[in-house]
């Protein structure tokens, strides 16, 4: 594979496309860098401009204004088949009165490479991806995970500078999933090609992810690496979509003192500016019966209402003092004696917590 292969740097500035004059944009002056060689993914709700963006960097759908640049050549005037990008559907789009091999030979038909180095491309990809002895076969003699190889293999036979993909896996069952998503880091890493992935599924982008861009309505909300967005997710939006979180709708009152209620708690670092809402992941939080918080620890009174058990740990759902809910997950063996109906202290180390800013109307 040669280095054009490995430089698919992506600049999107102003981004924008509104597909009637009176509708609400789609995606909404968005700036987004994508490194040469980086996994990103475009996470969000249904209607979150995700799929859209995917598809004007492929070409497919035209910007209403702003710019994408693909190592610094404007793409405005770049159509879909000459961008070299590699593609990878949800419905597989393969040829079903094709071979496998035909299907995986396809884009190095169409760029003309001569038969014996067409051959031996195939071949490399083919058992790359397990798909060795397969050849001959049709698609619909083909399991859905063997089929969604053979378009992977299709979109990377060519060396392509990018490989964007929507939704790739999200047709297969659970188990399949799972096991695709290692395959798919593998080739990442493998390949070192520039990959741009879409995705509703949160455990999906965290597991396969070095950055993920996080839509809502159309606006990029937050863009990191999975550990920062878990930690410090910025906003209430991300903090809920990148799962669970505890989260407690009050004030810094100075910049060592949160307040909530009638409590005070304790704050580890700087403060951001404005009004915040603090939130705590459920595996910081511990629960305590009422006299045994350990010194310097935040915490606020809790009625459990489930206690569940999921293996090593076990998750104790609880209702605070102003209604809302939460959880706390902990080891088994920590939580064996909390009972539905009990009050205790929920409680935490003021270094767990994060501020956030509240949704935005």
């Amino acid at each position: 594979m040669g280095n054009e292969s490995r430089t698919g740097h992506i600049e999107i500035r102003k981004l924008r496309k509104r597909y009637g004059p009176h509708d609400e944009p789609a995606v909404d002056d968005i700036d987004l860098t994508i490194e040469s060689g980086e996994f990103i993914t475009l996470l969000g709700p249904s209607g979150s401009g995700k799929t859209t963006t995917l598809n004007m960097i492929a070409g497919f759908v035209q910007p209403t204004s702003g710019t994408i640049r693909l190592n610094d050549r404007d793409l405005a005037e770049v159509p879909t088949h000459k961008r070299n990008f590699g593609m990878v559907f949800q419905n597989y789009a393969l040829f079903p009165h094709m071979t496998v091999f035909d299907n995986v030979a396809y884009p190095l038909r169409q760029r003309r490479l001569p038969r014996e180095k067409m051959r031996t491309l195939v071949g490399d990809i083919l058992a790359l991806f397990g798909l060795g002895g397969m050849e001959s076969r049709k698609p619909d003699q083909l399991s859905g995970g063997q089929q969604q190889r053979v378009a992977l293999a299709r979109a990377v036979v060519f060396s392509p500078a990018v490989l964007l993909l929507d939704e790739p896996l999200g047709a297969l069952d659970r188990k399949l999933r799972q096991s695709l998503q290692a395959e798919v880091k593998r080739l990442h890493r493998d390949l070192g090609l520039t990959f741009v992935f879409v995705t509703h599924d949160q455990d999906e982008a965290m597991f396969l992810s070095d950055t993920i861009a996080v839509f809502n309505k159309g606006r990029v909300e937050r863009v990191g690496t999975p550990g920062e967005l878990y930690d410090d997710p910025g906003t209430l939006f991300v903090a809920g979509f990148l799962g669970e979180a505890n989260v407690f709708a009050g004030s810094l009152v100075d910049p060592t003192t949160y307040l909530w209620m009638d409590r005070k708690w304790r704050v580890a670092g700087p403060e951001r500016a404005g009004d915040t809402v603090l939130v705590v992941r459920p595996e910081k939080v511990r629960v305590f019966d009422l006299e045994s918080v350990p010194e310097g620890w935040n915490s606020t009174p809790a009625v459990v209402t489930d206690r569940s058990h999921l293996g090593a740990v076990c998750k104790v759902d609880m209702t605070f003092p102003d209604g809302s809910t939460g959880s706390a997950t902990m080891p088994t063996d920590a939580a064996v004696t909390v009972r539905p109906g009990e009050s205790v202290l929920a409680a935490w180390e003021p270094g767990a917590q994060a501020f956030v800013l509240p949704e935005q109307a």
